[in-house]
């Protein structure tokens, strides 16, 4: 029986795009060269954090950040960045009587900024908050820690093989790939993810019916 839901925030929650495109302006690089190399790096299978060492070798990431916050155009999560299927799916898991939370490689910041949006959710933990990323161990035992119910009982939604599907069920977890963004249309068909994935879906609003209909 499953009790929990829990779902990865980029690209399975909001919609990256002008994030990435904020990163462009900053870097001073075209948003076109910017997706490009990240298209590249995501086909290799290699973090996406390496987009930028591809373009500035040695960036510092965490300094740089710390610069956008300084210069006034730091991170941001708008409700425009929420994929319209968001507080719909969350609102209906909760009616089924889900627990509902959200947990992701994301900042301190970025956790008071998805919780400043009131989503219909149980619960919100970052990466940042807990010191611990994806894909460690170490995030999905705080993840058990985290929801209720058993690792057999809580389903983590996610857009990454290697951050979200395979760690997942590593601990025992069942993953769910939501095919979009960038890796999950890359790695919807990946032989790792059709093995760890007990779903694969377009939508998250597939998730209710899917969560709470008995299997025959």
């Amino acid at each position: 029986m499953i009790k929990s839901v829990v779902f990865d925030v980029g690209e399975t929650l909001l919609d990256d795009t002008r994030e990435f495109g904020a990163w462009a302006d900053w870097l001073g690089v075209p948003r076109h060269t910017f997706s490009a190399i990240l298209g590249a790096v995501t086909a290799a299978g290699r973090n996406n954090a390496e987009t930028f060492q591809v373009l500035r070798p040695g960036f510092d990431l965490e300094g740089e950040r710390q610069r956008r916050e300084d210069a006034g155009v730091g991170e941001e999560i708008h409700e425009s960045d929420l994929y319209p299927d968001v507080r719909q799916t969350f609102e209906s898991l909760r009616r089924h009587g889900l627990w509902v939370g959200v947990a992701g490689n994301q900042t301190v910041k970025a956790a008071e900024l998805l919780r400043s949006l009131q989503l219909p959710v149980d619960a919100i933990a970052t990466s940042g908050e807990w010191g611990i990323a994806k894909p460690d161990q170490a995030f999905f035992k705080q993840v058990i820690d985290f929801a209720p119910g058993d690792p057999s009982e809580i389903v983590y939604v996610g857009d990454h093989r290697d951050n979200d599907i395979a760690p997942a069920r590593a601990a025992g977890l069942l993953p769910a790939l939501i095919r979009r963004g960038p890796w999950g249309y890359l790695w919807a068909s990946d032989p790792v993810v059709v093995r760890d994935a007990e779903w694969v879906i377009d939508n998250l609003m597939e998730l209710p019916d899917l969560l709470t209909t008995p299997k025959t």
